[in-house]
């Protein structure tokens, strides 16, 4: 049964979970790992316990990158959009953890494809989360040369989500990449402006300008810390707040 977000001392009501394609892949370094999918699964069944509206975005690198089939010589459009396919059968298979735990939940796609998934209707997407069902966007913006991360900060816009929560496998923004610098340092707090001059890399630069010109804050923190999500929301654990 989900509970009352105004009596759980939590401070957001409705959110957007953005993770890599990548962090599905577990360590077997390609496509799906059925445990980590499952731990992610319980991770948003917690939050959704809470009360709280939860929407999400997945990218699909651990199946196709677009960019970098571009690299090798495809035509990029055609790469995208297959790069956009790979973020659907991330999102189905996020639906069936959700589902098999009984979080009701419903797949959002930008490409219409009506046989496995809703196509993306904002009035409806908006009914599914007042519903507390979870929803998976998918195909990201449904056009080439955008991200992933760029569709999250859209539908985050749209859905008129409080904040974007961003998943990754560091606790934060840090100055330098941690796994490669032992001296990196960890931001509590950094501008939009400060990581599109810094090249900080928390998302693309149009994700950030559009989450800077929406005044939409994006917290970073580790998918892999187990009830990192939730606790995060409570205002504990370790994470990175960007803002205005």
């Amino acid at each position: 049964m989900s509970g009352d977000v105004s009596d759980s001392g939590i401070k957001f009501k409705r959110v957007l979970l953005k993770i890599s394609g990548e962090a599905l892949m577990g360590s077997q370094g390609y496509g799906l790992h059925p445990p980590t999918v499952e731990r992610i699964a319980s991770e948003v069944k917690s939050v959704h316990e809470l009360g709280v509206e939860i929407c999400m975005v997945i990218g699909g690198g651990n199946i196709f990158r677009g960019l970098s089939g571009s690299a090798q010589g495809m035509e990029r459009t055609t790469a995208d959009y297959m790069g956009m396919l790979a973020t659907v059968m991330n999102a189905l298979a996020m639906q069936g953890a959700l589902e098999s735990m009984g979080v009701y939940t419903r797949v959002v796609s930008a490409i219409p494809m009506d046989q496995v998934c809703e196509p993306y209707i904002r009035r409806r997407a908006v009914r599914h989360l007042e519903k507390k069902r979870v929803c998976i966007f998918a195909a990201g913006t449904g056009n080439p040369y955008f991200t992933t991360d760029t569709a999250a900060t859209l539908r985050a816009n749209e859905m008129a989500c409080e904040a974007i929560f961003k998943g990754t496998k560091v606790d934060g923004v840090y100055d330098k990449d941690p796994v490669k610098h032992a001296d990196a340092k960890r931001y509590d707090t950094v501008t939009y402006d400060e990581v599109l001059q810094k090249h900080l890399g928390v998302m693309d630069a149009s994700a950030i300008a559009l989450a800077r010109d929406n005044n939409k804050p994006i917290i970073v923190f580790s998918l892999d810390e187990q009830g990192g999500f939730r606790g995060i929301l409570s205002g504990q654990g370790t994470y990175t707040t960007v803002h205005g």
